[in-house]
């Protein structure tokens, strides 16, 4: 007779007797308005769905708490039992980490989605599990917004716990630059109010997955004054990659120019046999706000390098993630059963030579017969920077305000076993090595929000070893067992 180890067998122990009483001690302690889904229905399959089917979290069970103190008494039941616990909400995160909750208790946090509007207007309280839409359209309907992600179906919270990039970070900052202060549960279960007076308040600000679950945000939120956006696509062949990231370079990036403050420039890379039957199509959106067309000394120097084609649209902030193909009906808000790994890297601007070459790799992956990849996505993010660089670099947990570029591409694929996920590893990992190399930076600054998951910290939290130091103390202040190290974790 084979005997399991003790541990593990302790471990199967304690998680069968946990399934036996069926949770029904935990549901004593629940609010009336929390749920818990057991594995095998609706519910719960709904739940633990992901927007990245590769190296996903496992739960036995899925807790929906309807108040704060919910969140408090399940993370103490997990404690109790011995059960790892993680808290979800826009599920869009495909970090490889996530895949190390191979059981446990999963915290859906859908409820907790009030948002109230200070009597001054000057802040809103936000729940921990609103979505990014959400948040928009309630503060649109009072004459106010504030920074959130730029997909409509991505919550509130999950961004800015890493730093967290949007439409208006010109003005403002980042997401996170908002906070004036967070209720966070802790690893314990001690529900705590985080603020400038907190040395947590530092790390929340762009590791903030490593620390705690926020249940509710209090932060700045602005008038509006600028309602109307113009954007302006123009679609180029591959053929013209290095004339069109040199002359974006020439434009915003380089020789003293910068991003004008009412400026975003996004383009896209994918393969649409409609418009180039072989090879990607390179899509340049130029997005300016407080106007009704754009500016043609925006547009006039790309249009001289001859697209395939152009459009102009205009309409208000609201539009925008419409107008990119993340809103709540695109794409890329859809739960396919995709595995969608991301290879994020921070530029400060483009190297055109390393931009044809890595063209080059996405044009194989994307036309070869037979190629996986066919759907990739390749996504360069230019947000105007003035609100971020305005903090000091120094100031939040958030490490890249010098940096002008997210650049990420996009592998999405048909999840058929281990030999395709290494592949989508290679390539994702060559395309980002030869950026890397091009960019003539000394260490490799990535998104933690975009993370594959074989970055190391310092990636993911800034090379300096001050920085390093700095979390790895407040971690073991606060989590000292690593609770929370499912995501991008500090230390392993």
């Amino acid at each position: 007779m084979h005997h399991l180890p003790l541990k593990l067998a302790a471990l199967l122990a304690s998680a069968a007797a946990v399934s036996c009483q069926n949770y029904a001690q935990l549901a004593k302690q629940l609010s009336n308005t929390a749920q818990i889904y057991q594995p095998g229905t609706a519910a719960f399959n709904a739940a633990v769905l992901r927007w990245s089917n590769y190296s996903t979290p496992v739960a036995n069970v899925v807790v929906v708490p309807g108040t704060e103190n919910d969140v408090v008494q399940t993370v103490k039941f997990a404690n109790q039992h011995s059960l790892p616990f993680l808290a979800t909400n826009g599920v869009h995160g495909s970090i490889t980490t996530l895949g190390k909750m191979t059981r446990g208790i999963e915290i859906h946090m859908s409820q907790l989605n009030s948002i109230v509007v200070a009597q001054d207007g000057s802040t809103a309280t936000i729940g921990g599990g609103v979505m990014s839409k959400n948040l928009t359209d309630a503060l649109w309907a009072v004459g106010k917004q504030t920074v959130t992600g730029t997909c409509e179906c991505v919550g509130y919270m999950g961004p800015g716990l890493g730093g967290g990039h949007g439409w208006l970070q010109g003005r403002h900052g980042l997401v996170s630059d908002q906070y004036v202060s967070l209720n966070v549960v802790l690893a314990n279960g001690s529900l705590i109010t985080v603020n400038e007076h907190s040395e947590l308040f530092w790390a929340m600000k762009g590791a903030g997955h490593n620390f705690g679950i926020v249940t509710s945000v209090t932060s700045q939120i602005y008038d509006i004054q600028h309602p109307n956006y113009a954007m302006e696509t123009l679609i180029f062949s591959g053929s013209k990659v290095e004339a069109v990231y040199a002359l974006a370079n020439q434009q915003w990036l380089t020789n003293g120019a910068t991003m004008p403050v009412d400026l975003i420039n996004w383009s896209y890379w994918y393969f649409d046999p409609t418009t180039d039957a072989e090879k990607p199509v390179i899509a340049m959106y130029l997005i300016q706000e407080g106007v009704n067309k754009v500016d043609a000394a925006h547009t006039n120097p790309f249009l001289k390098l001859g697209p395939i084609s152009t459009e102009s649209v205009s309409g208000t902030y609201r539009d925008l993630a419409a107008w990119t193909g993340i809103s709540l009906s695109d794409t890329p808000c859809q739960k396919t059963g995709n595995a969608n790994p991301r290879f994020p890297i921070y530029l400060k601007s483009y190297n055109p030579i390393a931009q044809g070459l890595v063209y080059e790799l996405f044009r194989e992956a994307t036309t070869a017969a037979n190629s996986p990849f066919g759907h990739a996505l390749f996504m360069f993010e230019g947000y105007s920077q003035q609100g971020v660089k305005a903090i000091g670099q120094d100031a939040t947990a958030f490490a890249y305000r010098e940096d002008n570029l997210l650049v990420a591409p996009l592998l999405t694929y048909a999840p058929n076993g281990p030999a395709t996920d290494a592949i989508a590893s290679a390539l994702g990992n060559t395309i980002r090595q030869i950026l890397f190399q091009g960019s003539g930076e000394t260490s490799l600054n990535t998104y933690v929000n975009y993370a594959y998951g074989d970055e190391t910290p310092a990636a993911w939290y800034g090379s300096d070893q001050w920085r390093q130091n700095r979390l790895s103390a407040l971690k073991e202040d606060f989590d000292p067992a690593g609770q929370f190290s499912f995501y991008a974790p500090i230390r392993s």
